[in-house]
């Protein structure tokens, strides 16, 4: 089975969804994908919109129900599923690679998969029929963020495919809907969006863990960081095979927050 590439994504709240332009790059993105690597066995999904202490993994059987995690939408926002199958078997994976430096996993079987994971996976794998895990975020800290991605490399050889699920700016005091979806962005989302895509692109892991300080307008793109947390868990996977090849896969704005997406290999 071919080594799987590194994602990391770009998810949008779950309007998102009926943005033609962002549904179309994301299903182009999977065919392209698949057509290169295969279909994967299954995925690893770190969301932004899950942090938990210790470590913990969604249901691993399939037909739990999604977790809509978000508040005053229209109802159809609510009806959206993604029954994919559970993935037992990574799971036991994530355990045994986690277990062999100390580490304890939960396993959380009441847990569905949240709007950071079903939204992007309904438009990447609309058959639902690939085995998906989430993985909960233990810490918003860079480094052991890295360390985590490093230590959960090796699933790339079994056929995983580690997603981490973010935004590359998120401050949602930008959100107008009058503005429109395409209003020009923020300087501050402009400029962080673009340091980002230079320091991917060098695969500088020092400035990308230390973004706070070398960032521009880091603490007004992220005033939380945990949206660009996921990021680091990818980076760490990709690092762990000795560098950081990263492919813009997305890019451009939607209401001020830049869409910036990456494959790595």
């Amino acid at each position: 089975m071919a080594t799987m590439p590194i994602l990391y994504l770009s998810h949008g709240a779950p309007p998102l969804a009926d943005d033609a332009r962002w549904t179309r790059e994301l299903r182009g993105w999977s065919a392209a994908l698949t057509g290169t690597h295969g279909t994967p066995r299954n995925v690893l999904m770190i969301s932004a919109h899950w942090e938990d202490e210790p470590v913990s993994v969604s249901a691993t059987r399939g037909g739990v129900p999604l977790v809509y995690d978000f508040w005053g939408f229209p109802q159809k926002y609510y009806e959206v599923t993604y029954d994919a199958p559970g993935a037992p078997e990574l799971a036991s994976s994530v355990e045994r690679l986690l277990g062999a430096t100390g580490e304890t996993v939960r396993r959380d079987e009441s847990r569905g998969l949240d709007h950071g994971a079903y939204v992007p996976l309904v438009e990447m794998f609309p058959e639902a029929d690939v085995p998906v895990l989430q993985l909960s975020l233990p810490t918003l800290d860079p480094q052991r963020l890295v360390d985590l991605g490093r230590r959960l490399a090796p699933l790339r050889d079994e056929g995983t495919l580690i997603v981490g699920s973010g935004f590359t700016t998120h401050n949602l005091r930008w959100f107008d809907p009058r503005a429109g979806a395409d209003a020009p962005p923020p300087s501050a989302s402009s400029e962080f969006d673009h340091w980002a895509a230079e320091t991917m692109s060098a695969g500088d892991l020092d400035s990308l863990v230390n973004f706070e300080e070398r960032a521009p307008a880091a603490h007004v793109a992220h005033p939380r960081t945990e949206h660009w947390a996921p990021l680091y868990v990818a980076v760490g996977a990709a690092d762990a095979a000795g560098s950081i090849e990263a492919t813009t896969t997305v890019e451009g704005f939607w209401f001020g927050l830049s869409k910036r997406s990456w494959q790595l290999s």
